[in-house]
Formats: structure tokens, sequence, C-alpha cells
């Protein structure tokens, strides 16, 4: 008898927030294809999904008639037991559906839908000949129309179940998932020099060369380096040639106007930053020790922290322990807050590890998703990627490196699951009896607090790599400046001396400020008007070079009226300032000096990220501008200045971590500096100098910090010596939502009594038309209280969802608020 020949139905789960399973017939000619982990073609609500059994059941009591599957679209499971068991924990501790974890754990690919739009794929080239006949009928149909939808083709074909097909289709790349965002491929180029005619065939001509440059010391040095560097190859990068010599492009572009070289552009891989011979440097001492102490850790099944200053070396470490566990035949899973801001560190795995590299985030189209989820699936050694490569099928994972575990992108904001990626791993290794690593420069308080409470282990590595000194940090009292006229609009003199300085050593700096745009708002002198969102309780931001007012939540533009629309005072006063502003006022002050921003509105694709690092590494921007984006990832030895703009713009949000962020955020700013040779110098701008968190910075202590938050967050309690849920409700009319709202806290303060605070209105009270309402729910760590806590805001929710009047209320719960 066949194994599944007693199967009558399958238990199936569907990307959709709902909270069940479904159970569906199977019928007798399916019943040998039926197995964990395959999806199947199913009708719900006169619509088609792709659902994945999760059960094989031989008989059930329903007490609903029950639908038949309509076929069975994988040859093979596509996911492990291990994953269900993963999202229904994650399901249950996220206070969400299964369905809607499984919506985000499954690439576009694997979720096919009725609505789901097909394209001809880039690859087909109109080959025919390995087509069955439908398949060669969408093909066809799909070259004359461009685009189909699921139901297209069924009405095509005349065919109730088409998900196989669309399968066999997308397996041959015949066929595409139409993507919501088409990012455009473009090779990355790096400029090269080469010498011009006659030079290039006669090198007797290159004396009269020198003769032609012999005034000038940059241009001779610049010829003698080419010279020196083309012994290999006629075709030498600029940035070797910077290094040698110490020039600049504008020497290069005098030996170009002479008629001695050319500059061009090369097309070059993405994958290798500078030539190497793919071997690992020797470790250092203190990497050898920090490696010791992991190791031991490990043995003893114990979470590790390892706490490494910037410059440290802790990716050598982590290189070290992925080469031990790729020699075992094990997988790595290593974990980026932001992987398209971590191009180098990328790069550096890649040249390392090669063809057992696989790198997995939201840039990829579908179709290279699906690609590699199956190339995990057969073994895979090495994935970097974000968050959500924690739901690869991984068959014999070892290790989890959580690289930056203190960054705030590893949580999800929306949708459901509003997971941490860091808390996860840490699940999942549990689960697997895997290790995991989790490191940082600037240890977020609860992986330091589990350190001191023995739950995970701490690793120090407290020196730069290589005997470099940590970078010296100074202070500037913008108030001090300004009353003693020691200030040119943003810059204060000392700041303005440093990066003039830099700038006579060919040095390099970066300006920081954590704000985009040209000025924050824009405001009315005489009436006191200021340009808001017509969708959220915001000011709009100006940005100069689009001539734009802008909301930075919804997405709502304006054009710059230039004088009031309330009273027609010409004179709009701009409030505050941005990175535009700051790239605009330092030009004025330095205009031969080459300068670039780095922030969203520059970097929309990674092909113009990848530009300004590859510009800003070969030397050809001198003084890089940005916000955030800057702290992550950037590695250059001639960094010698990192500039400050205004500190207390991250010390003043009105958030119990803004201590915590603001050391952190500076911190890693500050270790952008002299990461080499050179000790680098870190100016940091403030009104409040005396300030404990920049006292903090100043001293590198760490601890100190930690002490301190620690005594507030006890004394007001907050994590992580408490546990917190965010619960927030929205709806187009503000008395509904206010009332909705009071409701629901009164009937969770009759359960949880003065662990519920609120109901208050949030900093924007209203958000893409929406007005908001807050409750905050503080519940002491004991597993009992928690599950409690949760098991009421789910039923209160239900509640409301039931409730005349409520029933449109949004509610969104965010368990452990990062």
């Amino acid at each position: 008898m066949d194994k599944n020949e007693n199967i009558n139905f399958v238990s199936v789960i569907l990307p959709l927030a709902i909270p069940k399973t479904y159970t569906y017939v199977v019928p007798q000619h399916l019943k040998k294809e039926v197995e964990f982990g395959r999806r199947v073609e199913v009708p719900l609500r006169n619509k088609l999904y792709s659902g994945l059994i999760i059960e094989l059941l031989e008989d059930v009591q329903l007490e609903y008639k029950t639908k038949e599957i309509l076929s069975v679209i994988d040859d093979e499971p596509i996911i492990h037991v291990y994953q269900y068991e993963f999202w229904k924990w994650m399901a249950d501790y996220y206070s969400c559906t299964i369905g809607e974890v499984m919506h985000v754990a499954l690439p576009g690919g694997l979720r096919l839908g009725s609505e789901t739009k097909l394209l001809i794929h880039d690859d087909f080239n109109d080959d025919f000949s390995d087509l069955t006949d439908n398949e060669y009928i969408i093909a066809e149909a799909l070259t004359l129309q461009n685009v189909l939808t699921i139901e297209e083709v069924k009405d095509i074909l005349n065919r109730k179940t088409v998900y196989p097909l669309i399968r066999s289709l997308l397996d041959k790349r015949v066929v595409k998932v139409k993507e919501e965002l088409v990012i455009k491929y473009k090779p990355k180029k790096i400029g090269f020099i080469r010498l011009a005619s006659p030079y290039d065939v006669d090198k007797e001509q290159l004396a009269s060369a020198f003769e032609k440059v012999k005034r000038s010391d940059h241009q001779t040095n610049a010829l003698l380096a080419y010279v020196s560097l083309s012994r290999g190859s006629s075709e030498v990068p600029r940035s070797a040639v910077y290094e040698m010599s110490g020039a600049s492009i504008g020497a290069l572009r005098a030996l170009e106007k002479k008629g001695i070289v050319e500059l061009f552009e090369k097309d070059v891989s993405r994958l290798i930053y500078e030539a190497s011979d793919g071997e690992l440097p020797d470790l250092s001492d203190e990497q050898v020790r920090a490696l010791q102490e992991i190791r031991s850790h490990f043995d003893e099944q114990k979470i590790v922290l390892l706490h490494g200053v910037t410059g440290s070396g802790k990716t050598r470490v982590y290189m070290e322990l992925i080469k031990e566990a790729i020699h075992k035949g094990k997988q790595v899973l290593y974990l980026l807050p932001e992987i398209a801001l971590t191009t180098q560190i990328v790069a550096r795995l890649k040249h390392i590890f090669g063809e057992d590299v696989g790198v997995f985030h939201s840039r990829m189209n579908n179709h290279e998703r699906v690609e590699l989820w199956k190339d995990v699936i057969i073994g895979k050694k090495v994935i970097l990627g974000a968050r959500s490569s924690l739901f690869l099928p991984f068959p014999n994972l070892d290790l989890i490196i959580v690289d930056e575990e203190h960054d705030p992108s590893y949580k999800q904001a929306d949708p459901n699951p509003r997971y941490n990626a860091r808390d996860a791993a840490v699940y999942l290794t549990q689960k697997l009896g895997a290790k995991i690593i989790l490191g940082s420069a600037t240890p977020s308080l609860e992986s330091y607090l589990n350190t001191q409470e023995n739950k995970y282990a701490l690793v120090e590595m407290m020196e730069r790599h290589g005997g470099v000194s940590m970078p010296e940090i100074e202070i500037v009292d913008i108030g001090r400046a300004r009353k003693s006229g020691k200030i040119n609009g943003f810059f204060t003199q000392h700041l303005i001396d440093a990066i003039k300085d830099a700038l006579i050593k060919k040095e390099q700096i970066l300006l920081f400020q954590n704000r985009r745009g040209y000025a924050p708002s824009l405001q009315c002198q005489v009436c006191g008007w200021k340009g808001e969102c017509k969708n959220c309780d915001i000011a709009l931001t100006y940005h100069k070079f689009f001539d734009e007012l802008r909301c930075h939540i919804c997405g709502f533009r304006n054009k710059n009226p230039h004088e009031c629309p309330a009273c027609g005072n010409d004179e709009l006063h701009e409030v505050g300032f941005g990175t535009e502003k700051i790239e605009d006022e330092i030009q004025k002050i330095f205009p031969e000096a080459k300068i670039k921003r780095m922030d969203y509105d520059t970097v929309r694709t990674k092909n113009s990220y990848e530009k300004i690092l590859e510009d800003f590494g070969s030397r050809e921007i001198d003084i890089l501008v940005g916000t955030q984006m800057i702290t992550k990832g950037l590695d250059f030895d001639n960094i010698a200045i990192v500039g400050v703009i205004n500190a207390d713009s991250t010390l003043m949000f009105s958030d119990f971590r803004a201590g915590e962020r603001a050391y952190q955020l500076l911190t890693q700013v500050a270790g952008r500096a002299g990461r080499r040779k050179k000790r680098g110098r870190v100016l940091i701008q403030t009104y409040n100098p005396t300030h404990p968190v920049i006292q903090e910075i100043i001293s590198s202590n760490y601890i100190k910090l930690f002490r301190r938050e620690s005594q507030e967050r006890k004394r007001f309690v907050y994590p992580p010596y408490f546990r917190m849920i965010n619960i927030q409700l929205k709806h187009k009319k503000p008395r509904v939502v206010q009332d909705a709202a009071r409701y629901m806290a009164m009937q969770l303060t009759s359960v949880l009594g003065n662990r519920v605070v609120g109901p208050a209105e949030p900093g924007i009270a209203r958000v893409k038309g929406y007005y908001r309402q807050n409750i905050t729910v503080k519940v002491e760590k004991k597993a009992h209280s928690i599950k409690v806590a949760k098991r009421q805001i789910l039923h209160q929710k239900s509640v409301l969802k039931t409730s005349d009047g409520y029933k449109s209320v949004g509610v969104k719960i965010d368990v452990d608020p990062y």
C-alpha cells in the first residue's frame, strides 16, 4: 500500500492575515504527491492561492464542507519542519498570524495568487523548442500581450489548475513574476589611466613628456607613479596613482590636456574592491585570544556577545569562524542590518570565499530570490543577508553572525510580523542547536544586560587592529563659538580650520548631519504660516535641488511656493538645516573641494551608492556629507576628519532610548576616522558639551553609559528591565479612534492594572490620513505575566473588531518595540 493511501485531507496555511489553517480534501490522483512543505493550489473565497501543506490527515471532523486541492505545485518540499516551527513561534511571540509570517518568509515567486502578473523573462530568446503545448501557448500569448494574470492564463487554456505549469515556466526562465519596483542593472565603472599616442608605443618619447610637466611637481609625481605601476599592465587604476603620488584628479586632467595620458572608465566586477590573492590575512594576538574565548563559550553552548571597538578587526574574527564552519561542511548566516549599505563587507567575504557565498536582500528580483532559496536548500555554504534571510531554508545551519547587533534596522516596523531579527536569530539557533555571535562596538543594553546576568558570554576587543590609535575626539561648543564670532553658518572656526588642514594634506573628511533635505521646514515670519503635509501632522521638508516641499513620511510633495500662501510675504524663512544645505554651505567655504552628499535622496539605487563609495575610495571626493548612512560599513584609509555638525539633534528625541541611540550613532560615525596608519580626529559640535552622553563618547566609556541608562530604565519601568508592548489604533476620524483607544485601555486596565499606560496621542498624531492613539503595556520579565498580557491584548483586539462603531479601527501590536 502507498504510504499516502490513507491520507484524505491536508492542513494548509495561506499567505494571508487569517488566524487559522484551512483543511482541504486530497483527490485520489494527487495522494502520491502530497507531502509536508509542498505548495498546493487551493480555492478560497472565489480566488486561488498557493498554500503550504503543514499536516497530512487521515480523517477530520469539520463543521464546514471542505473543498479539494486543485494541484500540487512542487516536486519537493520548499521548507523544512523546523521552519514551520519557527514560523509558529514567531506568530505567537509577536502576536500575529502564521499566514502573515508565511507572507514575509516566502519570496514573492513562491507566493502565487490569482492576481499575480506574469511577464516574459529577460533571458527568453523566442526558443519554444523545449516547451510543452500549453507552455508554448502561454509564452506566445505573452510575446503578444506583454503581461498576463493567472486568471487570464486559466481562461486562455480553459483549465482550472495552472500553477504547476507556471512553476515550470518560471523554472525554464520563460516567464517572471512582475516586480513592483524594477531596478535596472548598471555595470560598475572604475577610472583608469593609460598613455596617449605616441607615448603608448614609443616609450623613448616619455622623456619629452616629463619635460612638458617639469614645472608641476604634482603632474611629475603622477606621471612617475603611473610609469612605476604600469610595468604589469598599461592600464592602471586612477586610485593607485593617487595613492602612490599623492596627486589629485586635477593633476591627471592636466596630463590629459597636454596629450600625455588618457583617462577612461572600465566595467569591473562589483565583487572585488582591491587586488587580493583570496587568502585571509594573519590574525593579530588579540584576534587569536578572542577566537579562543569564543570557541570555549561555543563548547558550553553559550550565546556570545563580541564587544569590539570600531576598527578592532571583528570582521576578521567572523571570517575565521566562517572558514571553520565551511571546513566542517556546515552553513553560516551572516546578518547585516542593511545589506545595500555594507557593500565593502560583502565584497571582502565574496572575494575570500568565492562561490560559497550568496547574498539575499530586498533589491533582488523575485526570480533571484527563488533561485537563492533553492541554492540554500541544496547547501549553499555562506549567506549574507538582511533580516529576511533568517527565513531561508537552511538544512545544515551551524552559525549565525549578527553584525552591528544594536542596529534598529533589525526590527521590522511594518507589516506583521514586527520581529527583531537579532532576537529571532537567538531563538532559531537554540531551536537548531547552532551557534550565534552578536557583534558590535556599541552593544544594545538588552544584549549587554544578558552578559551581566550570565545568559550570554562576553568577549571583548578593546584595541584597534594593527596598533592604530582610537580617534581623538574634540567637543566644540557652538554657543561659545557664536558668542566669540568664531562661526560661519553651521561651522565653527575650529571645524573649518581642521577641514582646511586636511584638504591641504590631501586627506578626506566626513561631515555628519542626521537629517536629509535642505531645511526641515519653511515658515513665514509675518503671519507664522508653515508648509505642512495634507496627510500627516508634520512640516514639509524643503528640498532645494527639486525646489519642492516634501513629506518624509507619506511622500506628499508640493512645489516651493516662493511667497506665503496665507499673506503673500515673499520672504519665507528656512527653519533648521539638513544634509543638502550643509553640502551647499561647505562648498561656499571650500569652493575648490570636491564635495558629495550621501543620503536617501542621492542613493535611491544601489548603483548610485556604490558610485559614491568608489569615488570616495579613489579619492575623487574630498568631503562627503551624509546622514547615518555614512556610519555603516565605510572602511577607508584616508579619512582624517569626521565632523558632527550638531550632536544635539540626535540627543533630543522623545524616546527612552535617545541617549543609547545617540551614543551608538556618534561612536559609530567617529569610528570612521583614522582606521589605518594615522590617528583620526573627530569634532563634535554641540550646544551642550557637558551632556552625559557627550562625556561618555569622549572617554569611550560604554560601561558608564550602561550603568547610567540602567538606573533610569529601572526607575521609569522600561526595557531591558521590563518588557514592553505598544498598541497603536488608527482611524480616519479622530473621535472614533480616541473613543476606541479609551475603551480598549479601560478593558486592559481592568485585567492588567497599572501595567497599562495611556491612551495617548503620539508625537505625530496623524499619518497618511489616519489619526492615531497609543497604548503602552509594561510587564515584568516573567513568562506567565507576558503570556497573560499578550492574550488579553489579542482578546481585546478581537472584541474591538466585532464592536459596533469600532470595526473599521486599525489595531497594530508591536511586541518589544525597538
